[in-house]
């Protein structure tokens, strides 16, 4: 693999000197476009905005907002000044707001008005209430020390906080010279992106992704799905997260492609735009394709432009992959494995992998990665050993991918990347003789059962093939008598009618006796972090608290 040993603003730059008339950013549903050219000039106001605020190459700037169409701008824009960006979780709450902001000293952060539930303009005024009386730029912070100016992501003034025209304003009226010199000073290693793990376990910690990291993972990630300058991506999935800004934006940027972009998901919105802008391709996590297979209008939208996307972000139910494969034209759809800390994929099934490769693995190393099954006891020496061909171990992954670290958390840095460098997922998996991953669960949702190990995934592809059952979840419910029992949260498809009898019967002589859940609860939904990451610890804590109610708990 050659890789590309420079920085976010100058490849863009490079782009929008050899493509500067192609489309870089579309927004379909306002028909809303930038070409590669235009993108890059705002980039440049953009960028020099924030010096004329004060900001300073090193400086963390926050952006706290769906997938608006001034989000890249941000985030380009403050790379090609020499800034962090640290992207904040949509659904954050005020006390999650709190820990990040301090946690990771921003200087600046970029905001919309809020998101669902949620109001960010009157979150952020309630943690730092000094900013409706400081003169802009110029915070004093009691909670957040570092944070000096709040910048509004549209054109209503905000009583002490920049508007979008304002920053671009002071851009314009911005001389080049110190830009260009931050720019010259830039070095491919240097941390331009911090992003929260979504905490499905623990408190979040910020991993610090550098220019090498996201840009050589992008390239990978779109080497294997073919794409090009002739591709237009889909993307319904958030910036905040790796699976937007790096399997997204990144592998869209390094090959020329053009996004077509949604501020969030809609599944409507998304047959929509495949339609109208002739997509290529389309991103998103399970639940996503199966909410737009369902959806009413489906059959009405032409998506034969399709040929290839991406579905990550949890495991890929069987049937639902064959439907994308047939009904949505995604021939050469690619399984990408990984997580924040390998900025993110380690693993990526090829745009000509058999249909058994896409539904069953995880697919090879992404090319410059080294990716191991290792055991998952660590030895004296901080280390671990590798398993044979066909052993269940802990993914491990080592290579360009592999974070810097966390913010401001040595220890715990250590604890996942170990002595010789191996950086430690915490999932659970097998390598075959072709190479090819299969992701078993988490080390942590692996169920132990009176001394037995039993993987959930198993049970949930098993549970897939019952007539009915839309999606399943399985994870250990505690249980006094044999430290955990299995349980199943099933979503059925409209009109289906399945007992819990009807499932334990259906498990009966086909898979092993203590691998047939006890508990079996029928739900309408999963709860998901925005993100779209099923969090099974709150299906675990769910579990138990309904088997007590009715009396079943052992």
């Amino acid at each position: 693999m050659t890789y590309i040993e420079s920085t976010l603003g100058a490849v863009l730059r490079e782009k929008a000197q050899t493509q500067p008339d192609h489309d870089f950013l579309v927004y379909a549903d306002r028909d809303l476009r930038f070409t590669y050219a235009e993108f890059d000039r705002r980039v440049d106001e953009m960028a020099k905005g924030f010096l004329a605020m004060g900001l300073k190459k090193g400086d963390h700037i926050g952006i706290w907002a769906t997938n608006v169409p001034d989000w890249n701008t941000v985030l380009f824009a403050s790379a090609r000044a020499g800034m962090i960006l640290v992207t904040v979780n949509t659904a954050y709450k005020i006390h999650e707001l709190e820990y990040l902001m301090q946690q990771s000293d921003l200087a600046a952060i970029c905001i919309i008005d809020g998101y669902r539930d949620s109001d960010y303009i009157e979150m952020i005024n309630e943690l730092a209430p000094e900013l409706k009386t400081a003169p802009r730029g110029y915070l004093n912070s009691a909670k957040f020390p570092f944070l000096k100016s709040v910048i509004y992501l549209g054109q209503v003034k905000h009583r002490g906080m920049y508007s979008m025209s304002e920053v671009l304003l002071l851009g314009r009226h911005t001389d080049d010279a110190e830009l260009r010199q931050i720019e010259a000073s830039l070095d491919t290693n240097d941390v331009v992106n911090m992003q929260y793990t979504s905490g499905t376990t623990g408190f979040p910690k910020g991993v610090m992704l550098t220019h090498r990291n996201i840009l050589n993972n992008g390239l990978g990630i779109g080497d294997n799905m073919r794409l090009s300058p002739a591709d237009i991506v889909c993307l319904p999935v958030p910036l905040f997260h790796c699976f937007g800004l790096v399997l997204g934006m990144m592998a869209i940027l390094t090959h020329g492609s053009t996004a077509a972009m949604l501020e969030w998901f809609d599944p409507l919105l998304v047959l929509a735009t495949v339609q109208k802008e002739k997509c290529t391709a389309v991103y998103g996590v399970p639940t996503m394709f199966i909410a737009e297979l369902n959806h009413p209008m489906f059959k009405m939208f032409d998506l034969s432009s399709l040929r290839t996307g991406i579905m990550a972000g949890s495991p890929c139910p069987i049937e639902a992959m064959r439907q994308v494969i047939d009904l949505m034209y995604m021939k050469e759809v690619t399984i990408c494995y990984g997580l924040t800390e390998s900025s993110p994929v380690m693993s990526q099934t090829r745009y000509d992998d058999t249909l058994e490769a896409k539904v069953e693995t995880v697919g090879r190393a992404l090319p410059g990665v080294e990716v191991t099954i290792r055991n998952p006891e660590t030895g004296p020496d901080g280390t671990s050993a590798e398993c044979p061909v066909g052993v269940h171990g802990e993914f491990c992954c080592r290579g360009y991918n592999t974070m810097k670290g966390y913010y401001k958390l040595p220890e715990d840095t250590a604890k996942c990347i170990d002595k010789t460098g191996w950086l430690h997922s915490g999932d659970l998996g097998v390598k075959d003789e072709q190479g090819f991953f299969r992701v078993t669960g988490r080390i942590k949702d692996m169920i132990i059962r009176g001394g037995e190990n039993i993987y959930p995934k198993e049970i949930e592809d098993f549970l897939y093939t019952l007539p009915g059952v839309k999606d399943v979840q399985v994870v250990g419910i505690a249980s006094k008598k044999y430290g955990e029992e299995v349980g199943a949260f099933i979503i059925l498809h409209k009109d289906a009618r399945v007992t819990e009898e009807d499932v334990q019967d259906y498990c009966r002589g086909k898979i092993s006796r203590y691998k047939i859940p006890k508990y079996i609860f029928f739900v309408d939904a999963f709860p998901l972090t925005a993100s779209g990451k099923i969090q099974k610890y709150l299906l675990r804590e769910q579990g138990l608290k309904k088997a007590e109610e009715l009396g079943l708990a052992t």
